[in-house]
């Protein structure tokens, strides 16, 4: 039995370029959602699909330089008879301290009348007696996505694709700032208006704050897709 190529499962030929890869996952993933009459097992295929595309396009290894186990330029096989010592080994610098973030639920933003406008926002927050669904911290570790440390930490935050290929893992960052090597939905406005996606996006800075699950809000909807089987749904999903 033969086994489909990624491309073959999004439809694309090998060569497409960003734009096309995109385009074709995120309506390969409509097709196969059940919800909207595809089956599990086609949609995490297609989830599969398009994360080895991205492994194979961003997972270059770059060449080794030469050294004493890489062929370099020809050597005339006399050894040196007064080699330099080798020098003392550096030491390894101190581990960069993992990202701490703040996080604050958008549906208890909207319970209490706040606004995401407000500077004393989280401050007010973590004077409300909110429970830790709703208001608290973590730490990200290592090559974690914001998403991947939530769920690490025991907390059930929306998402959909897992893919940056819809909004329905959004979030607003209030304060410091999240990468997003894969943001391929997110218009230029929404951008600068801080709201990033938590499945592809780490903290770059030592500490952040974001208001999470603001899928709702009134620009995201149309970037929205229905929940993963298993995901979280929020109130009106």
């Amino acid at each position: 039995m033969s086994v489909a190529s990624p491309y073959d499962v999004l439809g694309v030929d090998p060569d497409a370029d960003e734009e096309e890869l995109v385009a074709a996952y995120r309506r390969r993933v409509k097709e196969t959602h059940p919800d909207h009459g595809g089956s599990t097992a086609a949609f995490q295929a297609v989830q599969r699909a398009y994360e080895r595309i991205r492994a194979g396009a961003d997972g270059e290894i770059p060449e080794p330089e030469p050294g004493p186990d890489t062929e370099g330029p020809a050597s005339t096989g006399t050894p040196d008879p007064d080699p330099d010592p080798e020098p003392e080994p550096e030491p390894e610098p101190e581990p960069e301290p993992e990202p701490t973030v703040e996080y604050l639920n958008y549906a208890a933003v909207e319970d209490h009348g706040w606004s995401l406008d407000d500077a004393e926002l989280f401050r007010t927050a973590a004077a409300a007696g909110l429970d830790g669904e709703d208001y608290g911290s973590f730490t990200v570790e290592g090559r974690e996505s914001l998403l991947e440390a939530a769920e690490r930490n025991g907390l059930a935050w929306p998402y959909s694709c897992r893919g940056g290929a819809c909004a329905n893992c959004a979030v607003a960052v209030v304060e410091g700032e999240l990468s997003q090597p894969v943001d391929h939905i997110l218009p230029e406005a929404l951008v600068d208006r801080g709201i990033r996606l938590s499945c592809v996006g780490a903290p770059i800075t030592g500490s952040a704050k974001v208001v999470y699950n603001v899928k709702h809000l009134p620009d995201l909807e149309e970037l929205r897709l229905p929940p993963s089987p298993g995901a979280p749904a929020g109130p009106t999903d």
